[in-house]
């Protein structure tokens, strides 16, 4: 082909020059045929590349055009060893790992070609050669073709490539895949080859039991094996060796049997024997003292999706569930990963009678002659835990207090930007709602309460610190701006006091400050007041026992464990005893008098530890810990629940909050849910499901992985009691016309309408009754169903609105 010339007329000056524009389109194919040309011959080749015994003669520069590993590799002149050839000495790179020669074969001519052409047999290899060499075009595409040819037999192995997780859109179509198909995948090899962990989960009846779902579940198991790993030091090979016995813990958390207390009504012979075995273990490992069972059952529901793993939340996308189901009466089996590595899980549901008998009927003991008109005794129903709703988006660094019997959260800052955003938390209602945004964006900020009106100080808007001051109205509920602090800065603590605000050290720009002001908010102005002795900023503030109290933070070089604390009287701040851990970004609370430091980072990593001032030895002892580590987190106390909110867990922004429960001591993710309407949801949500009608439908097998019915419009956890009661209402008002409503109604009379759960060891005294009976069963079987289902349902709304 000619070579086009073309001519450009620019200004007089490039005229009186002469301009010549030439492109000469067979350049760039020729320049490509000829390099792949040569490197066919071996002609100007300048490495070879070893995988096993094969030898591949290349150009440095073309491979490490598109390979980044290999460029590293290159200029790092590093080559194992140099090989004589007719050409002279080469340098010459031994690959291992993932790379096979035809691998690397596929990937040098693509260098050299830009195409690949691949058979079935050779795309994994081709994936594993180009992800260790970082070759992302390929890997990608690679990725596509598997995901686009997914196979039962095929995709375990698919979703077990390694970098799998490093493209999100392939995981969740993997995992979407899996999670739809799964009954057929765990009869396949592939499957039943992974490395596999068997728990036991006890449960105090058999109505706590026949409401289980299995992703919930699941989901308290794979939360319980990544504390056995992060923080015991447990391996997957360890927790392989046995079976173990687990319990549902006062804080919702599961625990393992051996670390149950002595002397609880739930030590029974069972939990004894198993002890002794973990004794015998050879690997086994001290733990910390377990907590006390619930007094009373317990069901737990989480809200997400199966297999739900976003970058916006703080749920790993290494440490998750993919797909769960049920393979009989009280068996699961679910596929997870565990740090990033797929695992089996087998979970079997055990009734644990207790070792002195109830002063009350259990579920299982009480009579089917019962009054229809008797309600059940509140001792033995069971109680519903959902997770607690997450706030609208990840954020750290952010202002929090306490308004109105609610949570209020203010502006702080995500992976973007520092933000105006304003939502409230309401604990009767679990869930969030959207208030007036602030008139500016404020990150790294706090905020305090005055007689109703909200006062965000300071703060940061993503370029430069602020000085300006906004307040919230109580009367019109709108944001104003009062009067400016002396000094513009982040990071500053701030809290109410005796009818001010103190505005305590601070960043400005370029070091941590000693200044503290004070607002008095009936004139309209700030005061300075005595000044720090150490100038800190991301140091945690409160006020305790009628004095201010600041805790650690930094003064830009180090984390502080100092503890300063200021007296009104003398306007003098002096030391207090220092923290066990420095450490910034803490939050700081008083919590049934006691003052607490809350998470933070220690300068490397984000921490889930926390402190409590000990006031009669005067010193800092150890807390219970958070269940996710929290820097930049902040704290407030809210109808009896000191909680902690957002802040980054050393690899992702979280969005997720927690309370320390006044009764448990411990932190929990999980809050009770009752509601005296829940009788009208239910039996709504029921006759919906019974014919056909209920609104929208999962893709995973879960019964707990539904859809909110509320068309998205408000996304509320709707409160729930207990599903056992709900029934026996709906049976006295059940429509005439309701023929199936009925019909299972009655069924579920003729085996006792108290009793919900279906005894698979009752199923020889069942073989001499009626077929009637028989029938009975199968309705109650499909009516228990619909109930765990349904009360799922109701509460999967993700806590919102607006």
């Amino acid at each position: 082909m000619r070579p086009r010339i073309e001519s450009s007329i620019g200004d007089d000056a490039m005229e009186s020059c002469g301009y010549l524009r030439f492109t000469d389109e067979s350049m760039k194919s020729n320049f490509l045929q000829s390099l792949s040309t040569m490197r066919r011959h071996r002609l100007f080749c300048d490495v070879i590349l070893l995988v096993g015994s094969t030898e591949i003669h290349a150009h440095r520069n073309v491979l490490a055009c598109v390979s980044p590993h290999l460029m590293e590799l290159f200029s790092s002149d590093v080559g194992n060893l140099n090989v004589s050839t007719n050409e002279g000495k080469i340098p010459c790179y031994r690959l291992n790992g993932h790379i096979t020669t035809q691998g690397l074969k596929c990937l040098v001519e693509y260098a050299y070609t830009g195409s690949l052409e691949l058979p079935n047999d050779m795309i994994r290899d081709v994936y594993l050669a180009a992800w260790q060499l970082k070759i992302d075009t390929v890997v990608k595409e690679c990725a596509r073709y598997m995901v686009n040819d997914l196979e039962p037999e095929t995709c375990v192995d698919t979703r077990s490539l390694p970098g799998i997780n490093r493209n999100k859109s392939f995981v969740q179509e993997v995992d979407a895949y899996i999670a739809k198909n799964f009954t057929e995948i765990a009869l396949q090899p592939s499957f039943l080859q992974l490395p596999c962990i068997l728990i036991e989960v006890l449960y105090q009846t058999k109505l706590e039991m026949s409401l289980v779902t299995e992703t919930s579940l699941s989901r308290l198991v794979v939360d319980w094996i990544r504390r056995q790993m992060t923080e015991e030091g447990n391996t997957v090979p360890n927790l392989m060796e046995r079976s173990h016995m687990l319990y549902l813990a006062l804080d919702n958390s599961l625990q393992d049997c051996s670390d149950l207390p002595p002397g609880q009504e739930s030590e029974s012979d069972l939990v004894q024997d198993y002890k002794r075995l973990v004794l015998k273990c050879p690997s086994n490992k001290k733990h910390r003292k377990g907590l006390k069972t619930a007094g009373r059952p317990r069901v737990i529901l989480y809200n997400m999706d199966i297999g739900e793993c976003d970058e916006d939340t703080s749920k790993d996308c290494e440490w998750t569930l993919i797909a769960s189901s049920k393979l009989a009466d009280h068996t699961f089996i679910s596929l997870i990963t565990l740090d990033g590595n797929l695992t089996r899980l087998s979970i079997q549901l055990r009734l644990n009678a207790p070792t002195t008998p109830s002063p009350i009927n259990t579920p299982d003991t009480i009579s089917s002659s019962a009054s229809k008109e008797e309600d059940l005794d509140e001792s033995i129903k069971p109680e519903l835990f959902c997770e607690v709703a997450t706030m609208s988006g990840p954020k750290c660094g952010l202002g929090v207090a306490e308004l109105e019997g609610k949570l209020f959260v203010c502006g702080g800052y995500d992976r973007a930007e520092c933000l105006r955003s304003v939502e409230s938390y309401c604990p009767d209602t679990n869930s969030w709602t959207q208030e007036n945004n602030m008139g500016e964006a404020r990150g790294r900020v706090q905020i305090a309460v005055i007689d109703g009106a909200v006062y965000a100080v300071g703060g940061c808007n993503g370029t430069t610190e602020l000085d300006t001051v906004e307040c919230l109205s109580k009367i019109d509920k709108k944001w104003n701006k009062v009067c400016r602090l002396p000094l513009a800065r982040s990071s500053a603590g701030v809290c109410a006091l005796d009818g001010n605000i103190y505005c305590v050290g601070g960043w400005n720009g370029q070091s941590g400050i000693r200044q503290c002001d004070v607002l008095k908010p009936e004139e309209n102005k700030w005061y300075s007041i005595a000044p720090l002795n150490t100038g800190r900023y991301q140091a945690g503030v409160a006020s305790y026992r009628g004095s201010l109290w600041v805790a650690g933070g930094s003064d830009a070089w180090n984390c502080l464990g100092s503890v300063e604390r200021y007296d009104l009287a003398s306007d003098q701040w002096t030391y207090a005893p220092s923290l066990l851990t420095p450490r910034r970004g803490c939050g700081l609370a008083e919590f049934n008098g006691k003052l607490y430091a809350v998470g933070g980072s220690d300068g490397s990593h984000s921490l889930n530890s926390t402190e409590c001032y000990d006031e009669v030895n005067k010193c800092w002892v150890a807390g219970p810990n958070l269940t996710s580590p929290r820097s930049n987190v902040s704290v407030a106390v809210v109808q009896n629940r000191l909680y902690a909110i957002g802040g980054f867990s050393g690899k992702t922004f979280l969005n997720t909050i927690e309370y320390l429960d006044a009764t448990s001591n411990e932190w929990t993710t999980f809050v009770q849910q009752s509601n005296p309407n829940i009788d009208n949801l239910l039996q709504t949500s029921l006759r919906n499901g019974m014919h056909g009608r209920a609104g929208s439908s999962s893709t995973s097998s879960s019964p707990d992985n539904l859809s909110s019915q509320n068309g998205g419009s408000e996304h509320t956890f709707k409160p729930i009691q207990t599903a056992q009661v709900n029934v026996y209402n709906l049976s006295k008002n059940a429509s005439s016309n309701d023929k199936e409503v009925s019909q299972i109604l009655a069924g579920s009379e003729c085996l006792g309408l108290k009793k919900l759960a279906i005894d698979d060891e009752d199923s020889e005294e069942d073989d001499g009754k009626t077929n009637g009976t028989n029938n009975a069963n199968d309705s109650s079987i499909k009516l228990q169903k619909i109930l765990a289902k349904n009360c799922a349902e109701i509460a999967s709304g993700n806590g919102h609105s607006s």
